[in-house]
């Protein structure tokens, strides 16, 4: 784990006085730092708006989210806005997840791909009984190619990221919601549509009986895809 990670974690634990059922011993937020390419979050820093740069939709043209507090100081009050602690709660479809923004910043906080593209990460040496990706795919769904590469083995696995506006079936075994329902704005932060977006989880699935080494994420053409975090569960 970085030291920039390690406080930005520390900050947020502290901020949101998690309780041990939603961040325990057995939830990692697996440091994707490196991977950030993007701003999709306007926040508060400093008193003022510190505006989105790279958006969620458009081939990162369009639109992006704000955070409660950004929403709050832009005039969109009651607004349905991320939460301003990006320590998304447990419940019964995903542990604790960590996304990566927050009011005061002013970097990237997701990756962005467009058109055929992948990405990796390494995971702590660890046996896993879930890892839990949080995506959203704009301008139709994406078709994801997952590789788990354990100690001497590889397993791939195939998965379609529905449009973030569509709704997720509560049967399905794969998918849930980080954040439900949200609002999305423009640029100037002009809110272009007030509720029915989403960021997602995607369950991976990963074999608790191997050691887990890296991850990687490859993208078909269709879609555009945001990588917001990587959240693991250990046996």
């Amino acid at each position: 784990m970085t030291f920039k990670y390690a406080v930005f974690l520390s900050i947020c634990l502290l901020a949101g006085s998690v309780a041990g059922s939603q961040q325990d011993n057995k939830t990692i937020q697996i440091d994707i730092h490196r991977l950030l390419n993007a701003r999709p979050v306007t926040t508060v820093t400093e008193g003022k708006l510190q505006s989105w740069i790279t958006g969620i939709d458009g081939g990162g043209k369009g639109d992006g989210y704000l955070t409660s507090a950004a929403a709050k100081l832009n005039g969109d009050n009651n607004a349905h806005a991320l939460p301003d602690n990006p320590l998304i709660p447990a419940n019964s479809s995903h542990p604790a997840v960590l996304l990566h923004y927050g009011n005061g910043d002013k970097g990237n906080q997701t990756r962005n791909v467009a058109g055929i593209d992948s990405f990796s990460f390494d995971v702590p040496h660890k046996k896993y009984s879930g890892l839990y990706l949080s995506l959203t795919s704009s301008e139709g769904p994406s078709q994801l190619h997952v590789t788990l590469i354990y100690s001497g083995v590889g397993e791939s696995k195939d998965f379609t990221l529905p449009d973030y506006y569509n709704d997720i079936p509560e049967s399905d075994p794969n998918l849930s919601y980080a954040v439900h329902n949200l609002a999305k704005w423009g640029p100037g932060d002009k809110m272009t549509e007030s509720d029915h977006h989403n960021i997602d989880v995607l369950n991976i699935h990963p074999d608790p009986n191997r050691v887990l080494k890296k991850v990687i994420v490859s993208k078909a053409q269709t879609g555009y895809l945001v990588f917001w975090a990587a959240t693991g569960v250990v046996e």
